[in-house]
C-alpha cells in the first residue's frame, strides 16, 4: 500500500492514487495537472520523511474543476452602541484527483 501526505492549500492531506481532494484554489498548467509537494511517503513497510529523499518524490494530480465552498456568515454586534456588521464569505476551492506517486 503506497500513500503520501502532501501539502495541499495550507493543509496536509493523506492521499493515494485515485483519491479526490478538495483544496484551496490553485492554478493548473495548460494540460490540467499540478504537482504537490510530499511531506511523508509510505511505501509498504518503508516510511520516508527525510527532506532529501522527499525532494525526489513527485505527486501528480489532475484538476477536475473549480468550485466555491459553503457560505459563511460573519456577524458582529455590540450592545447599546448601535454597532452591527454583517459580512459573508465563500472560499475559492479546487477539486483534484491524484494520478501518480513516484
Amino acid at each position: 500500500m503506497v500513500y503520501a501526505v502532501v501539502r495541499a492549500g495550507g493543509r496536509q492531506e493523506k492521499v493515494e492514487i485515485g483519491t479526490i481532494v478538495t483544496m484551496d484554489r490553485v492554478k493548473s498548467s495548460k494540460n490540467g495537472t499540478i504537482e504537490l509537494p510530499a511531506v511523508l511517503l509510505v511505501d509498504g513497510d518503508k516510511v520516508t520523511s527525510d527532506a532529501k529523499s522527499l525532494a525526489k518524490v513527485t505527486v501528480t494530480a489532475e484538476v477536475l474543476g473549480d468550485l466555491r465552498g459553503p457560505k459563511i456568515v460573519i456577524q458582529k454586534f455590540k450592545n447599546k452602541t448601535g454597532y452591527k456588521k454583517r459580512q459573508g464569505h465563500r472560499q475559492e476551492l479546487t477539486r483534484v484527483k491524484i494520478t501518480g506517486i513516484k
